[in-house]
């Protein structure tokens, strides 16, 4: 392997990890407030499955054609202006890591102290998403070895143990719930609401992360090669664990002890395998979200990264140790992240960064089409198969999302917009100050 390269197996495993995490162990609970089809359920996260695949498959032409470390930041520079990349950045800086992070760590506080008898208190959940936070801050800064064992150690437990959970749980449970899979009177109409499209949010939240490889994409074995692979490779295998986990839920707990709760795993598990039960399972989800911390903190903070590289007033944002890795870069986003985690609520965190997050991959994705005319000859390694077939899909789903969000939840979509109007301001300041600095 070249020196002070991840392989293959690491980047998939961050992937992999970014994917799984804060949306799949909590979701149900707020998708229950509204919808208790067990078809319409299902569906909901079959097709976020469907739109992140097609989005990876997008990103992977993307990707291999410009294979530079930064995501969207790299891409939306190159296709658009340097602005639209530095908002793209901006916000994966203050929400698109930072956010999820922090919910993340929230999570595994609130599985945590789950199996405490008699339940805990908000701030033991806080300090102990900060104190998860910190510990795994201070390795990803450390070196690269640490840094890619760490993650592909627990991404392959949390695969293991997500699947160990199923098989286990269906084959121990006598009484299923009475819920049924298949479609019934109603659910047409419903697949087609405006529910169905704020609930596709918090899907299109659980499956963030699909895009992960492309902020490592300079620290990558043979990117132009591999990334398509594990980009369309990591996504399809989360969407099939993503399937099956909601549906041993749904097959194992009453929906009504679900809704509007955090910790479903922990209350399908009880369910499952009663109060003893339950409690180390619930211990185990809440370890399973160490990678989930671990990956963002892996992958984030090269955003903010390339663009301290590319403005000379933010030069202090691309510093590195001694192994090459971003210390500062990681050291300002787990910041924000403990900012995040002792200053938001829950709920609001997870549809405000949900949104943030489709609207600029909405944008990138778009992007195809703009490359693809203005560089035809551009040299593409990889190209989208079934174009424009995929790219299509994703737009037509995210952007239907999108306006239902505004329309039914404008505070968090407004805060969202307030964000990108920010970086834009934030974009002409140090336009400024670098300009003046080379002169």
């Amino acid at each position: 392997m070249p020196a002070g390269k991840f392989r293959y197996t690491t980047v998939t495993a961050v992937v992999i990890a970014n994917m799984i995490g804060t949306g799949v162990f909590t979701s149900l609970g707020f998708q229950l407030l509204d919808i208790r089809s067990g078809f319409v359920l299902l569906m909901l996260w079959a097709v976020g499955g469907l739109a992140a695949v097609c989005g990876a498959m997008t990103y992977a032409e993307l990707g291999a054609a410009m294979p530079r470390s930064g995501g969207e930041y790299n891409f939306l520079t190159r296709i658009y202006h340097p602005a639209a990349g530095f908002v793209s950045g901006w916000v994966s800086a203050t929400i698109g890591f930072a956010g999820p992070t922090a919910l993340a760590a929230m999570t595994f506080g609130a599985y945590a102290t789950s199996i405490v008898p008699g339940g805990s208190s908000d701030w033991l959940e806080k300090l102990l998403a900060a104190g998860l936070v910190i510990g795994v801050t201070l390795i990803h800064a450390s070196s690269r070895r640490n840094s890619g064992g760490l993650q592909l150690i627990f991404t392959i437990l949390k695969v293991g143990i997500i699947v160990a959970f199923c098989i286990i749980a269906l084959v121990l449970i006598d009484t299923p719930q009475p819920v049924t899979f298949m479609p019934i009177v109603g659910d047409g109409a419903l697949l087609t609401s405006g529910t169905f499209a704020v609930a596709l949010i918090y899907v299109s939240f659980a499956y963030t992360g699909w895009n992960a490889a492309t902020y490592l994409s300079s620290e990558l074995e043979q990117p132009q090669r591999t990334l398509p692979w594990i980009l369309m490779g990591g996504t399809s295998v989360v969407t099939i664990l993503y399937v099956s986990l909601n549906f041993v839920f749904l097959y194992s707990a009453p929906m009504d002890s679900m809704v509007g709760q955090v910790e479903v795993g922990y209350i399908a598990a009880e369910a499952a395998f009663g109060d003893l039960g339950g409690r180390f399972t619930g211990l185990v989800f809440a370890m399973l979200l160490v990678s989930t911390v671990s990956a963002m903190t892996l992958a984030g903070p090269r955003v903010i990264q390339v663009i301290g590289e590319d403005f000379p007033a933010l030069k202090p944002l691309a510093k590195t140790n001694e192994d090459g890795i971003p210390s500062t870069a990681i050291f300002l986003q787990s910041t924000l992240a403990l900012l995040f985690i002792f200053s938001s609520k829950f709920e609001s965190i997870l549809v405000f960064a949900g949104f943030t997050l489709a609207l600029n991959s909405f944008a990138t994705v778009l992007g195809i089409f703009v490359l693809r005319w203005q560089q035809p000859d551009l040299p593409r390694p990889y190209r989208t198969f079934l174009y424009p077939l995929p790219p299509l899909i994703y737009l037509a789903l995210t952007g239907w999302t999108l306006g239902f969000v505004l329309v039914s939840r404008p505070a968090e979509g407004l805060f969202g917009i307030g964000i990108i109007a920010a970086g834009l301001i934030f974009y002409f300041l140090s336009f400024i100050k670098s300009r003046a600095l080379k002169n």
